[in-house]
């Protein structure tokens, strides 16, 4: 499966110039690749005024997502604002080429930025299962919290979108490699660039490892796309070789 990240800078609380910027990028991918990823709020920046900015799941984000997946016949994934029911949610959506729809509600909300007071928590997770992977999407603050990403369902690829700071990217680029480790599976982050409109520094470093911890792409800091390929043969190999998920803890999570 070919994989590309999109590390980018966003236009704050404006859709429609990142919707504009994203197409582009993507558009400009020249290579056949089988799977977008966008970071967190790519359409609007992490923002805690989702009032002036929410969509529906039938808004123009989500119709420009699915029809952008079908003329690149590629799946595209990353999280927006979405307003469901009365409630706001840290939406990430996984669009398939077809069109189709699978959501995570991010279930861990960024309480230092006060995320949990505006937007209503997911509860459950979601493994989507595309081109023979099996893939966990997660955002962000949930890569904090190793019990929830746990590979209980013997997932080959987890995936968090992000906008991950500065300050504390050395936290993002240990726990990245720590979740492949641990659940012997590729991983992929995602991060923004640039500062947003509450002064914060993001420097990026979207990569991906492999299920032994190795970089398949290193911590990025520029504007750019990147992409490589993930061999399901080489990880089914690695875990016939070495059983040590059939090791794990069986557990529940509440809520």
């Amino acid at each position: 499966m070919k994989v590309a990240l999109i590390q980018s800078p966003l236009f704050w609380e404006t859709p429609s110039l990142n919707r504009n910027y994203f197409e582009e990028k993507i558009n400009s991918i020249s290579e056949k690749v089988d799977l977008i990823v966008l970071p967190e709020m790519f359409s609007t920046g992490f923002t805690m005024n989702p009032k002036e900015v929410f969509e529906t799941m039938e808004g123009e984000t989500v119709l420009w997502l699915q029809s952008l997946a079908k003329a690149k016949n590629s799946a595209i994934t990353g999280s927006l604002i979405i307003k469901e029911d009365g409630n706001f949610y840290n939406r990430l959506v996984f669009v398939f080429p077809s069109g189709e729809i699978q959501f995570y509600d991010k279930r861990h909300l960024f309480t230092l930025a006060g995320e949990d007071k505006i937007y209503t928590s997911g509860r459950k997770k979601l493994i989507v299962e595309y081109k023979g992977f099996k893939i966990c999407l997660l955002i962000c603050y949930d890569l904090r919290f190793p019990v929830f990403s746990r590979n209980k369902e013997d997932y080959d690829v987890l995936i968090y979108v992000a906008n991950w700071p500065k300050p504390r990217i050395n936290a993002w680029d240990s726990l990245l490699k720590a979740r492949a480790i641990e659940n012997m599976c590729y991983t992929i982050g995602v991060n923004r660039i640039g500062i947003d409109a509450t002064n914060l520094e993001y420097n990026g470093h979207s990569q991906i490892i492999d299920f032994l911890g190795n970089y398949l792409i290193e911590p990025q800091e520029n504007e750019e796309i990147y992409c490589t390929t993930l061999h399901k043969s080489s990880l089914v190999e690695f875990r016939e070789k070495f059983g040590f998920l059939n090791d794990r803890d069986a557990f529940t999570v509440s809520d």
